[in-house]
């Protein structure tokens, strides 16, 4: 059987072949490859408000305004499901039933959410908006879903610590501010504790606030961005276009509604800025449970729907301290802000 050797290179040196290839380099931490397949077209660097681009269905026009569709729909059920016992409840509890009443006549302001049955009535139903939400996105959008949340496509647990870290330094030190503030102005500071139920109180607000934080971020830092980035590239559009329907979505003043926008406006960039919703879950949640605490204590009132150019100037100040804390630590630790995505590449055309 002839041999396949060549003599003449059956005892060439190693140097006569040329060296393998370099490998490749590895991504820095935190960043995930992305593996570049076959007859695939370029990759692009989609930023958060663009992420819809990276679902496994290809992104049309029309599917947010579906979604939406969908998700009120679900919502809906879920709120007559619950609304069912709690007619029940209200038929037996007369102490229930002013608060419930109050609620479907959408007597927003007459319920009391410094007490237990009142303060559920409100957050409960926020919450929902969460699975109502979810539940439509992977219906409609396919795989991905995670995506509404960052540009990992899930929760990032250690950057929310952080940002709750910062956002608590944060309020700690306003609140103190405030507090001294009052006090040299001959303002009576006086702590109640003698609320009835309040361990109950507390145990609530710590429970349910931040997932009814979480619920609003997914909605409006979430969904209407991403719904927005799928129009409209620029991200200045995603980030202020959303902030007239959170806005008045709350039922303040003139004033307190300046105080909303500044948060929204802010929680907005945060998000763009750091590729997910950590950040502003973070300085929702503790803004939100510090106003409760404060009412629970006797030290706000958290019924309250009027504001003042002060606070406005307080929520400017508080928000913009948040913000540069934040941007110093996502530069210093090098956050993943976007997402490498490889696009398809387009099918050839038969040559006739």
């Amino acid at each position: 059987m002839p041999s396949d050797i060549d003599p003449r290179t059956a005892h060439a040196s190693p140097a006569a072949y040329p060296p393998p290839p370099p490998p490749a380099p590895r991504p820095p931490a935190g960043v995930r490859a992305t593996p570049v397949m076959a007859g695939a077209g370029a990759a692009e660097e989609l930023a958060f408000h663009r992420l819809d681009r990276a679902r496994s269905r290809p992104p049309r026009w029309w599917r947010p305004l579906l979604v939406a569709l969908v998700a009120v729909g679900l919502y809906l059920a879920m709120m007559v499901a619950i609304m069912v016992p709690l007619v029940i409840i209200a038929m037996q509890v007369p102490a229930f039933a002013s608060t419930f009443d109050a609620l479907t006549r959408g007597e927003i302001p007459g319920i009391d959410v410094a007490d237990p049955t009142g303060f559920l009535l409100l957050v409960v139903p926020l919450i929902l908006m969460i699975p109502a939400l979810l539940a439509a996105s992977r219906m409609l959008g396919g795989r991905g879903v995670g995506l509404l949340l960052s540009v990992t496509g899930r929760l990032r647990w250690g950057w929310l610590g952080r940002s709750l870290l910062a956002a608590l330094a944060v309020f700690v030190v306003q609140t103190a501010v405030s507090l001294a503030l009052a006090v040299a102005t001959g303002e009576s500071i006086v702590v109640d504790a003698s609320q009835p139920g309040l361990a109950l109180m507390l145990v609530l607000i710590v429970v349910f606030v931040p997932l009814q934080s979480a619920a609003e971020e997914y909605v409006f830092r979430g969904f209407l961005m991403q719904a927005i980035g799928t129009w409209l590239r620029h991200p200045l559009f995603p980030i202020l276009l959303p902030i007239p329907l959170f806005v008045f979505g709350h039922l303040y003043d003139v004033w307190g509604l300046l105080s909303v926008g500044v948060f929204a406006v802010t929680a907005a960039w945060l998000v763009w800025r750091t590729g997910g919703l950590e950040s502003a879950i973070a300085l929702h949640a503790v803004n939100n449970v510090s106003a409760f605490l404060l009412g629970a204590f006797g030290l706000a009132d958290a019924n309250a729907t009027t504001g003042s150019p002060l606070d406005v100037l307080t929520a400017a100040i508080t928000m913009a301290g948040y913000a540069g804390i934040i941007e110093w630590m996502q530069r210093r630790r090098g956050l993943v802000r976007t997402r490498t995505v490889q696009l398809r590449a387009p099918m050839p055309v038969p040559q006739g």
